[in-house]
C-alpha cells in the first residue's frame, strides 16, 4: 500500500508537532502545509522529510490532486471556518482539539460528520500518553474495582505566546475550561465510562496575563479553577488546575480509586503507582517512552500514538478512537464547567444538551 499523504492545516507548535510525530510512521507522508502566517510556514516546511506544497490558502489542499488527509490544527476560533470547507472535501479528517469553542459550532460539525459518513478524528492527545494509558487500561481492566472517584490535578506555566496570542481571549479559544480543559473533560468521560450529569466550579483569572493589553484590551483568559462532575454512574471527578505554577515536581497527577484500589499516574516522569485497599501494597512502574518518540512534541509521546491511530482507522484496521460525538461533549462539558463558575451555581448537564 502506498503511503497515505497529509496535509496540515495551521502550522504553529501543534501543527509542527504533528509534522513531528507523521515522520517517524511508516506508511505516511507530508506533503502539504498552508498557513497564513509566512515565517510559521516556512518553518514547518524545513520540519518535512520531502519538499512539501506550500500555500497560504488552505482550499488548495481540498481538491482531488491534494493530499489524501487532513490535519486541522489552526487556532480554535478558526476551526469552523475551516471545516465548513474541508467537510465537503470527503477526507478524513484529524482536527485538534477543542472541536469548535462553541456549542452551536460542534453540533453543526458533528452532524455534517455524520451526515456525509465522513472518518473523522478530534486530537485530544491525553488519552495516548502511555502512562496515562497504562493507568487506564488498570482502571478498565479492573485492577481497582469499580470507580468511585478520578481526580486531574494539573498545576503548570501559563498559556504559551502564540501568533498575535490569540490564546488570551475567551473570545478566540472558548475559554480556559474548554480550551485547556476539553483534554481533562474528555478523560474523565472515557476513564469513568459514564456520562456527567452536573458540574459545580470554581475559577477565574487572578494572576497572568494582566499587565497585557492587545489593542487596548487586557486579556480575560482564566489562570485557575477546581471543578467537580457527578457522573450517572454514580462516580465523581474533579479537576484542579493551576496556570502559575512553574515549580512543581509532577506537572500532571491523575489519581482513580475504586473500592478495591487506587491507580495514579505521575507526569511527565511517567510514572505509575497501585494500591491495595486490602493489603495497604503499593507498587511503582516507570513506563519507558522511546527518546525519539519524546523529542517529537510536548505531549510526553502521545502525539505519535494518536496519529498511530488515526493511521489505522484510515487503512480500516480499527475504529476512530475519539469521535466528533466526543470532542463535542468535551466542549459541552468546558461550557457547562465555565458557566458554573461564572454564574456561582451547580449546571445541569441538561442545559448544555447533554
Amino acid at each position: 500500500m502506498s503511503d497515505v499523504t497529509i496535509g496540515i492545516i495551521g502550522t504553529g507548535m501543534m501543527g509542527q508537532e504533528h509534522i513531528q510525530n507523521f515522520n517517524l510512521l511508516d506508511g505516511a507522508q507530508v506533503t502539504a502545509l498552508a498557513d497564513t502566517d509566512a515565517a510559521m510556514l516556512s518553518k514547518a516546511a524545513e520540519m518535512v522529510d520531502g519538499s512539501p506544497i506550500l500555500s497560504d490558502d488552505f482550499e488548495t489542499l481540498l481538491g482531488d490532486d491534494g493530499p489524501d488527509v487532513l490535519v486541522i490544527a489552526t487556532p480554535n476560533f478558526h476551526h469552523i471556518g475551516v471545516l465548513d470547507s474541508a467537510l465537503d472535501a470527503g477526507k478524513p479528517i484529524l482536527c485538534e482539539k477543542p472541536l469548535c469553542t462553541t456549542l452551536e459550532d460542534t453540533q453543526k460539525v458533528m452532524q455534517r460528520v455524520g451526515h456525509n459518513e465522513l472518518l473523522f478524528q478530534v486530537g485530544m492527545e491525553y488519552r495516548f500518553k502511555p502512562a496515562l494509558d497504562n493507568m487506564i487500561a488498570r482502571v478498565h481492566g479492573g485492577d481497582i474495582g469499580q470507580i468511585q472517584m478520578l481526580s486531574i490535578r494539573e498545576h503548570r506555566f501559563p498559556f504559551l505566546p502564540k501568533v498575535a496570542d490569540w490564546n488570551r481571549f475567551n473570545r478566540n479559544t472558548g475559554g480556559t475550561l474548554v480550551e485547556k480543559c476539553c483534554h481533562f473533560f474528555d478523560l474523565m468521560r472515557f476513564i469513568i465510562g459514564s456520562e456527567p450529569t452536573g458540574v459545580i466550579a470554581s475559577g477565574g483569572q487572578n494572576v497572568n496575563h494582566l499587565e497585557e493589553k492587545y489593542h487596548g484590551q487586557t486579556p480575560d483568559i482564566w489562570d485557575n479553577a477546581y471543578v467537580v462532575f457527578d457522573f450517572a454512574n454514580g462516580a465523581r471527578a474533579m479537576l484542579d488546575l493551576c496556570m502559575f505554577a512553574e515549580g512543581s515536581r509532577h506537572s500532571e497527577e491523575l489519581t482513580a480509586i475504586g473500592d478495591k484500589a487506587k491507580v495514579e499516574c505521575l507526569l511527565p516522569q511517567n510514572i505509575v503507582t497501585q494500591g491495595n485497599r486490602e493489603t495497604w501494597e503499593v507498587t511503582q512502574d516507570e513506563i519507558h517512552v522511546p527518546e525519539e518518540i519524546l523529542n517529537a512534541g510536548y505531549h510526553s509521546g502521545a502525539t505519535y500514538h494518536q496519529n498511530l491511530a488515526f493511521l489505522s482507522a484510515i487503512k480500516g484496521e480499527a475504529e476512530v478512537p475519539v469521535t466528533a460525538l466526543d470532542g463535542h461533549r468535551a466542549v459541552a462539558m468546558g461550557v457547562a464547567a465555565q458557566m458554573a463558575a461564572a454564574e456561582k451555581r451547580r449546571v445541569d448537564m441538561m442545559e448544555v444538551g447533554l
